[in-house]
């Protein structure tokens, strides 16, 4: 199954007006805009302590406001939950973007960091710290980030050598064949140090706990890196749309802009894997989900919508994960799974 760049709305004829479902899309980037950013006040004011909205500006802009929030609040906010609500911006849309890069390059809508393996790399990098080098704890992220990036780039000589070498098929048999083995490793791991693995579920299960700001610089290179390459593959994703042949005349090679995706969404998610754990459900939902609100397959569309979609669903979810059970935090993978899947079936019903 291939995604044309249409510009039609789901569901409508070949002749459906274009200014209609231009104002179509415009109203989809303004309502997830305003949910974001009813979500991010959320998250910097909700949690086990509630911090009132105006301490949460004073804190922000207090240089602007000439007010200044109580010192409690001020360390609240600037160094605990300000860090988590970022990390959930970056983690939510560098995975809408990963699983848009792929299901564009490869025409495939099940496509998501687990088939080109990137998920079980991470996976296994973090179980190598945490249960063979607990002391090392703070490696975790940037052992999840190495194996994840050594998983993909596994995925892409395998894939690249041998008859049809670089073809879809290829790609994704590979892909399913390398996670396969870092997941084994994974299982592995957690059956010869069983006394520790107590320690991983929540990192299995996807966490925004996060260390502070330094986890996120560390890691931020990386992402800036991949959202920089996924903004230059937007064109030529829609070309590759048209069918290989029709690319490769309009001048775009089909194999190398498959592999700069692939590259662009092993580094997202091996990256967001490293700030916050495994949270495959938004590469797969959030693509499909734009693409049925705005309507579209152009991924100059998608790919940017995706990016602001995952950001919403991600901080809403660790908005509700922290506070429906609270002063207890939940893990935020599980609740992603509950809010974003009966949203996306209602979804797809009404499309089809």
């Amino acid at each position: 199954m291939s995604f044309a760049a249409t510009e039609r709305p789901v569901g409508a004829g070949l002749h459906a007006p274009a200014p209609r479902v231009s104002a179509r899309r415009i109203a989809v980037v303004a309502v997830l805009s305003i949910a974001l950013l009813a979500a991010v006040a959320a998250s910097l004011a909700l949690g086990s302590v509630k911090v009132p909205l105006n301490s949460v500006l004073d804190s922000l802009c207090g240089w602007l406001t000439g007010h200044h929030p109580p010192p409690i609040d001020r360390e609240i906010i600037l160094q605990l939950r300000l860090p988590r609500t970022l990390t959930a911006l970056v983690v939510g849309a560098a995975l809408g973007v990963a699983g848009a890069l792929l299901q564009g390059s490869l025409g495939n809508p099940l496509a998501s960091p687990d088939v080109i393996g990137v998920t079980g790399g991470a996976a296994f990098g973090a179980m190598v710290v945490i249960l063979l080098s607990p002391a090392s704890v703070a490696l975790l992220p940037l052992s999840a980030l190495a194996f994840g990036l050594l998983a993909a780039a596994l995925v892409a000589m395998l894939s690249w050598t041998g008859r049809n070498a670089g073809g879809v098929g290829r790609l994704i048999l590979s892909g399913i064949a390398v996670g396969s083995i870092f997941t084994a490793g994974t299982s592995m791991l957690m059956a010869v140090y069983p006394s520790r693995a107590p320690s991983a579920v929540m990192w299995l299960a996807g966490s925004l706990q996060t260390e502070g700001w330094g986890t996120i610089r560390n890691v931020a290179p990386y992402l800036g890196g991949g959202f920089l390459l996924a903004i230059g593959l937007m064109r030529p994703l829609n070309r590759l749309a048209l069918g290989d042949e029709v690319a490769a005349s309009l001048g775009t090679s089909p194999r190398v802009v498959r592999l700069a995706a692939i590259g662009a969404a092993a580094i997202l998610a091996s990256g967001s894997a490293a700030l916050a754990g495994l949270l495959g459900f938004l590469g797969i939902v959030v693509p499909h989900t734009v693409r049925l609100l705005g309507g579209t397959s152009n991924n100059t569309f998608v790919v940017p919508v995706s990016a602001l979609a995952g950001a919403t669903l991600l901080t809403i979810g660790d908005v509700v994960a922290r506070t429906v059970k609270a002063p207890l935090e939940l893990p935020v993978g599980p609740m992603m799974v509950a809010i974003g899947v009966p949203l996306f079936l209602w979804l797809l019903r009404k499309a089809v």
